[in-house]
């Protein structure tokens, strides 16, 4: 090999040094502007979508300053939203749902809609991480300029949704989408958190799993306004309609949600395509007789005042966790309770003291304590 050969071929396995995360994570945060309350309320009533994308994770943000500015612009953008239909859908593992709301959702950006979707992927219990696959599950869906597909963490949250979700679906609302579709992580007992935050609940199910009346949960069918049986095509489409049968009869035995209205159970393919109109019409069908009664306005009062009430709920839990004399004591008091000394349900007790003033005030009710004392 000759000199120019050999230069070539050092050059070809040349190995360019790589950047680690964080390198990378603070080149991007220096090419990005920090952005004001009115610079990220502008960009989000204008549609810009870089804006609009930073909005959305602002939500999702625990940090105290990210979260002030969160709630400032919740403010500003609160005037412009509420003026989408919410729908959230669920079903059990392997009902398709991802391909059932592509299918909605081109069916809807086709017919001059603008449809965000929030995409609620289970984080692991283990390391934290979620593979956040449904821009890629969605791929059409994600590629239409009408359309939104944003995948969020579940962050260990109940209710099949991720911390911001409520709020991500306002600042959609602002940003002119009038399809908001929320798609929980799957059916439990947990999932039904989801009906206090959209307009039409959707349960999709699927014929031929096995019994399907005992694999799900009745709080869940209880909250449902619809149900569809997806993958009703080819040799599927008889079993389809034993299933749905099932379910009409199970429903029929509920006492529905909404007043004067019965939940539908219709069928579906979301390969094919078949169906899906009709379950769009069973979702407007329900739009108009809320919006006719008032319960429209009604149901997203009580929702506001759900939202209210789990938002107390967070902010005292970590107002708890944070403040000092439980955050000194929490450790000693931890060992405690796992060696035995202390009964869990006193040790909560006395550090809810510490957190609310009562300190040494609260009395000692357990009896190794007792005992001590009698001694």
């Amino acid at each position: 090999m000759n000199d120019e050969g050999a230069k070539k071929s050092e050059s070809a396995l040349h190995v360019v040094p790589g950047v680690t995360r964080r390198e990378r994570v603070i080149k991007l945060a220096k090419k990005r502007p920090v952005l004001s309350v009115e610079e990220y309320a502008a960009g989000v009533l204008d549609g810009n979508r870089a804006v609009l994308g930073r909005a959305l994770t602002l939500m999702e943000s625990a940090n105290p300053a990210h979260r002030q500015k969160a709630e400032d612009l919740l403010e500003k953008l609160r005037p412009h939203s509420g003026g989408s239909i919410r729908l959230g859908i669920s079903g059990i593992p392997g009902v398709g749902k991802s391909t059932f709301i592509e299918a909605l959702g081109m069916l809807l950006v086709n017919k001059g809609h603008r449809v965000a979707v929030l995409a609620i992927d289970p984080s692991s219990e283990v390391s934290g991480g979620s593979i956040m696959g449904d821009k890629t599950r969605m791929e059409q869906l994600a590629r239409s300029p009408r359309a939104l597909v944003r995948p969020s963490a579940g962050g260990g949250w109940l209710g099949g949704v991720a911390r911001g979700t409520r709020e991500q679906i306002l600042v959609c609302e602002a940003a002119g989408f009038d399809v908001v579709i929320v798609e929980t992580i799957g059916v439990g007992q947990s999932e039904t958190q989801v009906s206090s935050m959209v307009d039409f609940f959707l349960l999709l199910m699927v014929a031929g799993a096995g019994d399907e009346l005992q694999g799900i949960k009745r709080g869940i069918i209880e909250m449902a306004d619809g149900m569809a049986v997806n993958k009703a095509d080819g040799d599927n489409i008889a079993n389809a309609q034993v299933a749905r049968a099932q379910y009409d009869g199970a429903l029929r035995l509920l006492r529905p949600v909404t007043e004067g209205w019965h939940p539908r159970v219709l069928t579906c393919s979301a390969a094919t395509g078949d169906g899906i109109d009709q379950i769009w019409k069973m979702v407007l069908d329900h739009h108009a007789l809320l919006e006719d009664s008032g319960q429209l306005a009604e149901k997203r009062r009580r929702q506001t005042w759900f939202w209210m009430k789990q938002a107390i709920e967070y902010f005292l839990v970590e107002r708890f966790y944070t403040h000092p004399d439980v955050a000194a004591k929490l450790p000693e008091t931890k060992e405690r309770v796992l060696a035995g000394e202390v009964s869990p349900f006193v040790a909560a007790e006395r550090l809810v003291a510490l957190a609310t003033g009562a300190g040494e005030t609260l009395p000692v009710t357990d009896a190794s304590e007792r005992e001590k004392q009698r001694g």
